[in-house]
């Protein structure tokens, strides 16, 4: 495994893999976006590039375009493929009753595998108080390598908090990952890994947002490496 996450690890986020030779400038890894992806298995079979991969099978219910049917089997399955270093899986589908066995499976699918997890949250509404943000990430990191928590900013004091969060866990060893969503958050994806968040992420192509408020891929690479 080439993911460790034990340093800040930049994704390029993509539903389709031919995107890999020109994010290899700029990235350290590529998220695969299997949810918005055409037949995403038969992707994965054939990839041969450079990067290593984690593999996010997003739920339509937490942003994504997967169903729940299959969708855990699914990501299950991307974790036998040699390109994929990693796997990213909601939180809410090891803690719900509903669906916690497929997902708890995932992960054990991945462990055996020798792939890094990434849990994470997202909350496209708000910005929680820092107990429940700090509570949330906890039960992330304790559930997988890297627990992950993105938010929604409606201003700068929001990802002052956010950053505090981020900093505390990190400084007590905790693998975090975090972001703020939304044009006030933008900058919040620039220096997160000064308060020691492990992952970012970010297009090959800025018409290929995966998510509100990213950079694309050149201009977040070259703000990190200004701000370490």
């Amino acid at each position: 495994m080439s993911l460790e996450f034990d340093s800040f690890v930049l994704a390029a986020s993509t539903a389709d893999l031919s995107d890999e030779p020109t994010a290899r400038e700029h990235a350290d890894a590529v998220e695969f976006r299997m949810d918005l992806a055409d037949e995403p298995l038969t992707a994965l079979a054939s990839y041969g590039g450079e990067l290593p991969l984690i593999a996010t099978n997003r739920a339509d219910w937490e942003g994504g375009g997967a169903p729940d049917e299959n969708r855990l089997d699914d990501l299950a399955r991307a974790a036998e493929f040699e390109g994929v270093d990693a796997i990213d899986i909601e939180l809410a589908a090891l803690d719900e009753e509903k669906g916690r066995e497929n997902g708890d499976r995932a992960v054990q699918r991945a462990s055996e595998e020798g792939a890094a997890v990434i849990v994470s949250a997202h909350d496209f509404e708000r910005t929680p108080g820092a107990d429940e943000m700090r509570e949330t990430l906890l039960r992330a990191s304790d559930r997988g390598d890297v627990g992950k928590l993105a938010v929604t900013a409606a201003d700068p004091g929001d990802v002052l908090a956010l950053s505090s969060v981020t900093y505390d866990l990190a400084s007590e060893g905790h693998g975090v990952a975090t972001m703020a969503m939304g044009e006030a958050g933008r900058h919040s994806r620039a220096i997160a890994p000064v308060y020691g968040s492990r992952i970012g992420y970010a297009p090959v192509d800025p018409a290929d947002a995966t998510a509100p408020g990213q950079y694309d891929l050149a201009t977040l690479r070259g703000l990190v490496e200004r701000l370490q």
